[in-house]
């Protein structure tokens, strides 16, 4: 059943492509659908563009993992967009660019600092584009158990087909389409494992679980070498074989899958896992991010600042305002943006409290990122089972589509539009070509963490894109110097301090504050931007070029 869902979904999503063929007949019909789309298609598909699968799984197992401070990761991506509304989407529609890269170009006059961004828009793809594959993959693994390849490959042609038949017309079609089909898919299951799992909630309500002890024999699948440390001696079942383990540290090896018995206590996590609150414990309940060794207050607001100002710098969600017919179209895209985004975040919230009942065990075996699909067979069993979790799956494969395409989009756009400008064909070559590339990157990151690497692109995008866009329309000092020394400066401060923070391993505050830079790389950004325009000369006609991205749209 489940695999049926999911080709279904795939055969709908290419034929919607294909109705986008007859309409592209130039560069920007491929990269804006012609500026014609209306305002409340373009915010169904942003929603469905920005819905992504990484996000949505991710929010839900982070709520698992993390605990209730894991809800600041709905609120920055919801707050970005109420940024976008004020600062940015009608005056970067009226700069008439169809890029980022073009914007930079026609704001500033640059032709190397449209190149550079063009780099930057490629490093923010690929950061988010492979998490999408790879979630994909492991999905249709978990889901039907064919190989983690064939839905890596099946994902990757299905994207780069689709966007090449059809381009921005094609992509906005689907992802408003799938934006309803995944509303409609999980909210139905969520609300059904709510009334399912009530009394079993409400007894959790009034004792808070914690989970100290299995409760029934529970296999637990590691999906990452894992370091555990065991409190009392436990006989665990590893390949069909009993084996005996004495209190302290043990090692699990990825992909090996140890049955613990029941009753038998938890093991903590050891190593990097030591700091996470374990579910339903005290730490889990508090409403920060992180644990006392890591400064919460600090690391909530990195990650704010990441999400909200890095969704302000996404290229592919910025592109989507060039396709309104004028400013105010964009303005009130964003602002039905922000109304659907909010009624939709209610429901990874709900998928993740439960999941923290239902599926704790997850935790341990570090695939909480899966805990959406595995809830309907820990509530009902069955046909039932074997529908909801079809659903579930379809919904989590829509949303992967629609934001792959998305960012495939801008990827395209940026190696053919501005490193490489070319025609049409070219474009439509360059979509299949960058989905082929990517489709073996994601088989070698196989174990990528995909919450991190999609909060690394929010963090990039944060750092290099936010203070261009921001500055570039609303400070007329800016300057082609200033603005390619600003994003030098984020891109080597994000990229360069999360490589150190992975390489040496460290803990507490400064281990924090360089895998979650953002906190200190966007100021940074901005200040060397001000610096450097502030000692350059700003172009003569930087007055009339601000005029024109702040005039109101003609009646």
């Amino acid at each position: 059943m489940t695999a049926a869902a999911v080709v279904a979904l795939l055969l709908v999503t290419v034929l919607i492509g294909a109705r986008g063929v007859a309409a592209m007949r130039t560069t920007s019909d491929f990269l804006v659908a012609s500026r014609r789309t209306s305002p409340m298609l373009n915010a169904a598909a942003v929603s469905g563009e920005y819905l992504s699968a990484a996000s949505f799984l991710g929010v839900a197992g982070l709520v698992i993992k993390e605990g209730t401070g894991a809800l600041w990761y709905p609120v920055g991506f919801a707050a970005g967009y109420l940024l976008m509304l004020a600062l940015v989407a009608a005056p970067m529609r009226r700069s008439g660019a169809l890029t980022v890269p073009g914007f930079a170009e026609a704001r500033l006059g640059s032709r190397s600092l449209r190149r550079f961004c063009a780099v930057v828009v490629v490093v923010i793809a690929v950061l988010y584009l492979v998490p999408q594959i790879v979630a994909a993959g492991q999905l249709l693994t978990l889901v039907s158990g064919v190989d983690y390849w064939v839905g890596v490959v099946v994902s990757g042609l299905a994207v780069g087909l689709t966007l090449a038949l059809g381009g921005m017309r094609a992509a906005t079609y689907v992802q408003a389409f799938q934006f309803a089909l995944k509303l409609l898919l999980f909210a139905g299951p969520a609300i059904w494992l709510l009334l399912l799992a009530g009394p079993q909630l409400r007894a959790d309500m009034v004792a808070p679980p914690e989970f100290t002890r299995f409760t029934a024999e529970t296999p637990v699948d590691f999906r990452l070498d894992t370091e555990l440390v065991l409190t009392e001696p436990t006989v665990v079942v590893v390949d069909g074989m009993p084996v005996p383990l004495t209190p302290g540290p043990h090692h699990a090896a990825a992909d090996a899958v140890w049955v613990f018995p029941d009753g038998a206590a938890v093991p903590e996590l050891g190593g990097d896992g030591a700091s996470l609150p374990v579910p339903g414990g005290a730490e889990w309940a508090l409403p920060l991010l992180g644990t006392a060794d890591t400064s919460p207050l600090l690391t909530t607001w990195s990650v704010l600042v990441a999400t909200a100002l890095g969704t302000m710098g996404l290229p592919h969600i910025i592109v989507r305002f060039h396709t309104s017919p004028d400013g105010r179209g964009a303005r009130r895209t964003a602002a039905i943006t922000v109304a659907m985004l909010g009624a939709f975040y209610l429901f990874p919230i709900v998928y993740g409290l439960l999941g923290t009942v239902l599926t704790p065990e997850l935790y341990l075996s570090q695939g909480t990122d899966t805990a959406i699909v595995t809830l309907p067979g820990r509530v009902t069993g069955g046909g039932t089972a074997a529908a909801l979790t079809a659903m579930l799956t379809a919904g989590a494969f829509a949303a992967f589509l629609a934001t792959s395409l998305g960012l495939l989009l801008a990827l395209s756009g940026a190696l053919a539009h501005d490193l490489m400008p070319s025609g049409l064909r070219r474009l439509r070559l360059t979509a299949l070509a960058a989905s082929a590339a990517v489709v073996p990157a994601a088989l070698l990151m196989v174990r990528v963490d995909v919450s991190a690497a999609v909060t690394s692109a929010f963090t990039v995008a944060a750092s290099t894109f936010c203070p261009l866009l921001v500055l570039g329309l609303w400070w007329k000092g800016l300057t082609a110097r200033g603005a390619y020394a600003g994003m030098v400066t984020g891109l080597l401060a994000t990229v360069g301090s999360m490589a150190l923070g992975a390489a040496l391993g460290l803990g507490g505050t400064a281990g924090m504050l360089l895998a979650q830079p953002a906190l200190w790389s966007v100021p940074c950004a901005f200040l060397v931007m001000i610096a450097v325009s502030l000692g350059d000369h700003v172009p003569s006609d930087a007055e009339a070029t601000m005029l024109r991205l702040h005039l109101a749209d003609r009646e």
